[in-house]
């Protein structure tokens, strides 16, 4: 699983790098065999003004195809990142059971009716 953390504006913080890098491990390392990127987005959309504008974006590149996505803006930086990070956990972790029940659906029962649970013998 390889990432890359892009701030707008310039780089981000040191602190602020290890608390992503560590909250994307404890997220998404069980999915690491199924995952190809992950891109984490951080943007600062009012600058020294404050409020609800800190963005943190991250997306997640699957290897089968297609992107997962958690966009959360928050006050504060770190509460930003935590959020993003267990949402995108969580949806990963949705996406990938989709997929694999959607490989599930409309396989035939290779049993013999007679064979399955609860069929009566005549």
């Amino acid at each position: 699983m390889v990432w890359t953390i892009k701030a707008r504006g310039g780089k981000p913080v040191p602190e602020l790098a290890a608390h992503v890098e560590r909250r994307l491990r404890f997220a998404l390392t069980r999915f690491s065999g199924r995952i190809g990127r992950v891109s984490v987005f951080l943007a600062d959309q009012n600058g020294p003004r404050g409020g609800i504008d800190k963005t943190c974006r991250i997306v997640v590149r699957l290897r089968e195809g297609g992107d997962v996505i958690a966009e959360v803006s928050d006050v504060d930086w770190e509460v930003a990142v935590e959020r993003a990070t267990t949402r995108i956990g969580h949806s990963t972790g949705r996406e990938l059971a989709r997929r694999r029940a959607g490989r599930r659906i409309g396989r035939p029962d290779s049993r013999p009716a007679s064979d399955a649970p609860g069929a009566a013998a005549w």
